[in-house]
Parts: structure tokens; sequence; C-alpha cells
């Protein structure tokens, strides 16, 4: 057992500890719960470590509000001399807890080696992760080259504009500050994820006229014109989408093809308050709306994937009495690629064989992340996800991490640091 091997062994009930810590810290987004006691958490513990800190809010990004302020923050340690600097991004909110737990979402349990918990997978494990191997490289090589920076980031789980994105606007992941980005989403700890398919969503709405409910031939139904737009999707769409596929190493593998989420439905009138006790009004609804989450593939045109669903609207409309709606588009990801000869790609994945015992695999995500906003606003292509968890733990009930894994992923980290910060 080396050195470095070692001082990270030993920090393993301090690992258990900063994880459950960050997981009892109910980060929710939407709306954005607790991110400033996130941040607050952070710094104190990375000030102990030597880093200098920036807690830095993200003003008048979606979402941000006095009440509910996007905070993040940015901590670098410098070494010795003036060298490259590597920088762990992860994000701190957390998705919805959901139905169907059997543990606490926000208790932190450990129990046969494995920490529950919202977010203990996505991605608060891989956070705790890299903070541990940043620590137990300082201590084993205080003398370092170059810098090391640790990143606690707002609202990946709705798109990153108040987190990555803002920093990436502000500079911080300028090619001449920043030169290497390891993003410790769960992946899987034995493989290198190079990038992400792409992503566009819409809010589309039809339309109808309000009648009294008994005598629905007098109104409209908004919700039958939806029915059939879901119909032309189930018929056409679906099937269309199925049918390509991707040379992007895309994990799992139903997601090599592109994919559709119908995200929410909301039609007729609004849900009351769970207190009221009456009875619904009896009207014919004039207005029903769906958000779709649309993943394309690279081989995939934005373009395109916009005037396929538009065609269908159309369909709809010269064809079905009565038909009209509306279409807003809510947000565009294009795919995100790094070259597997890229340095972090080569570096970890020498570090993975040589902790593991076996190659790494080579991956793409199905869904995006802050790579995006490091590639596309940063100009930063020396980006990855590499990170503890099983991937397809994420958003689930009962979501956990392995303590084993953490400490695997942290001596590849560890050493990824040590190949690129001891080079004469």
């Amino acid at each position: 057992m080396n050195d470095l091997t070692q001082a990270i062994t030993e920090r393993r009930d301090d690992l258990i500890a900063l994880t459950q810590d960050l997981i009892r810290i109910p980060t929710l987004n939407p709306p954005g719960d607790n991110y400033r006691e996130v941040c607050e958490y952070l710094d104190t513990r990375l000030r102990k470590a030597g880093f200098e800190t920036e807690l830095i809010r993200a003003y008048g990004t979606p979402g941000d509000s006095d009440k509910y302020p996007r905070w993040n923050i940015v901590a670098r340690r410098e070494g010795a001399r003036s060298g490259d600097c590597v920088h762990f991004n992860s994000h701190t909110d957390v998705v919805e807890v959901g139905n169907g737990w059997t543990k606490d979402p926000f208790g932190g349990e450990l129990s046969d080696g494995k920490i529950y918990g919202r977010g203990a997978c996505d991605m608060k494990g891989g956070l705790a992760a890299s903070i541990i191997a940043a620590e137990a490289f300082l201590e084993v090589h205080p003398d370092f080259i170059g810098a090391i920076e640790i990143s606690g980031t707002a609202d990946e789980e709705s798109g990153g504009y108040g987190g990555v994105a803002y920093l990436a606007e502000k500079g911080y992941f300028d090619p001449a500050r920043v030169q290497h980005v390891i993003i410790p989403e769960p992946l899987n700890k034995d493989r290198v994820c190079l990038g992400h398919r792409g992503g566009w969503w819409a809010e589309i709405e039809t339309f109808g006229e309000i009648a009294h409910g008994s005598m629905p031939f007098l109104g409209d139904c908004a919700v039958r014109h939806m029915g059939a737009v879901l119909t032309e999707f189930e018929d056409k769409l679906y099937p269309a989408m199925a049918a390509r596929t991707t040379d992007m190493p895309v994990v799992p593998e139903g997601a090599r093809s592109s994919t559709m989420n119908i995200n929410s439905i909301h039609g007729g009138q609004p849900e009351q308050d769970d207190d009221y006790t009456g009875l619904p009004a009896h009207c014919v609804p004039d207005s029903c709306r769906i958000v779709i989450d649309r993943r394309f593939l690279a081989e995939e045109n934005v373009d395109d994937v916009r005037g396929e669903v538009r065609e269908l609207l159309e369909g709809l409309k010269s064809n079905r009495d009565r038909f009209d709606y509306d279409m807003r588009e809510i947000n565009v990801v294009l795919p995100s690629m790094t070259d597997r000869d890229a340095p972090i790609v080569q570096t970890v994945a020498s570090e993975i064989e040589k902790v593991l015992g076996k190659p790494a695999e080579f991956v793409a995500s199905p869904g995006t992340y802050d790579q995006k906003h490091i590639d596309r606003i940063g100009k930063l292509k020396n980006c990855i996800a590499y990170g503890p968890g099983i991937l397809e733990l994420a958003h689930k009930p009962d979501e956990y991490i392995g303590v084993d894994d953490m400490i695997d992923s942290a001596q590849v980290m560890a050493g990824a640091l040590e190949k690129i910060l001891l080079r004469k």
C-alpha cells in the first residue's frame, strides 16, 4: 500500500460522515432549498484543508430569487509553483423524493456498506469522494505543481443555468485558468464518460371551448385533442425514434436510440389544495398542456427534431376537426463529446486500470449534465464525467452509494492528481 492509498483508506470513516452530512442537507430542486447551507458547509470543510473559497450567487438566472437564491462555491488550492489546474465539479442539488422509499430520504443511513438517501448516488457521494481524494493528495504531496479546484454548484438537475453555466460565463472554466475537469457523476467506477446525448424540451398546448360537462357537444374538449397528439406520437414518432441508433457509446443500451419522455400533462381545471373537500365543477376543458423531454443523438439535427414534432401537429391541424395548438420551446442542449485521446480521458482511464485491475470502459451518458456548459460556454474540451455510483440508481427510491465504490473512485481521482500535478 503506497502513501496515497493509505491516506485514502485511513479516511474511510471521514468519507462516510462527509457523505452523510451532505445527504442530510435537503437541497431539493425545485425549488432550490438550502443551497446556501450546503455551500457554507463545504466552505468550512475546504478552508480547513487550505483552500481559498468563493461563494457565488448566480443573480438573475432561472429560479434565482431572494427566497431561493442560487448559491455556488468554488474552492482553489495553489501548489508550490504554477502549472495545470485540475477541477472537480459536483452539483449539490437533488431531485424530488418521490414514492416507494423504505429508508429516510435525508437520513444518510449506513447499512451493509451502503449509504442511503436522495442524492447519495447523484451525486453527493461523488462530491465527497473528490474532496477525500484531494485532501489525501495534499497530505502526501504538499509541494505539488499547479492547482486543485473543487466546486459545488446549483441547479444541474434543472439545466445548470444557476450553476456551471453562470460560472462558465464568468470565466471560471476558461482554459487559461482550468485545464482538466472531472465531474463525479455516477456513471460507475470503472467507466470514463466522454459526453452525453442532446436534449430538446418543449411544451405543447391544445385548445378547446369550455361548456357544461353534461353537454360536451356544445364545447370542444382540449384533453381529447391532446389524446390525438399522444396517439400520433405512439403510432408514428416513437417507432421512428426507436429505429435510429448512434455510434456514441451511450449506456444503457436502450439509450443508444432516440427517446422521448412525456414529462407532465395538465388539462382542465387546476388541482385544488389538499384541504379542499368540495367536488369539481362540471366543465369541458378548454386547454391541455404536456411537456416533452426529447433526447436526441449526435447524428440528429435539432432543427429536424423540432420539425418532426411540428409536422405531426400540423397534420392533425389539417385533418382533425377544430384542432389547434401552440408549441413553446423550453430548452435545447446539444450533444457533447470529449475526444478519447484527451489528456484527462487517458489519465483517468489508466488510473482505473491501476486501481481496479481491468481496462476502463468508455461510455456516454443518456442524459445531459454540466459538461455541456463547460464545453459550449467555457470552451474547455478536456472534460469528463467520472465518479462512483450506479447510473441506474439516479432519481430512484432508496437511492444509495457504496462506500467501497467511493473509496475506489477516490483512489482513481487521487492517482489522476498525482499524474497531472507531479510532472516536472
